[in-house]
């Protein structure tokens, strides 16, 4: 809990700044000149739109496709034992509760 003293003094900052902040003037904004409006872009379907990318596009390969090859050789490489057989039988050994 915040003594006396710092609690007036809290207020008394946040009293001053509601003060500056009221004795402002609002900036005066009047209406955009004609010059600034433009019409409205044009609509084109998306097909057409796609049909100009595949066209210009150069073949690049699949990034999804080189990253799902990059998990599938990662994950292969893990596959098998994790443990050496000597790890794996003190492993064994100790679950079961048998001291070797």
């Amino acid at each position: 809990m915040p003594s006396f003293p710092a609690a007036l003094a809290a207020s008394l900052l946040g009293a001053a700044g509601l003060v500056l902040t009221a004795c402002t003037s609002f900036p005066d904004i009047d209406a955009l000149p004609a010059s600034t409006i433009h019409t409205p872009p044009r609509l084109v379907p998306l097909d057409a739109l796609l049909a100009e990318v595949d066209a210009d596009a150069p073949a690049a390969p699949d990034p999804l496709a080189d990253r799902a090859a990059r998990l599938k050789a990662r994950a292969a490489l893990m596959r098998g034992p994790v443990h050496d057989p000597q790890t794996r039988a003190l492993l064994d050994a100790a679950a079961s509760g048998i001291t070797p």
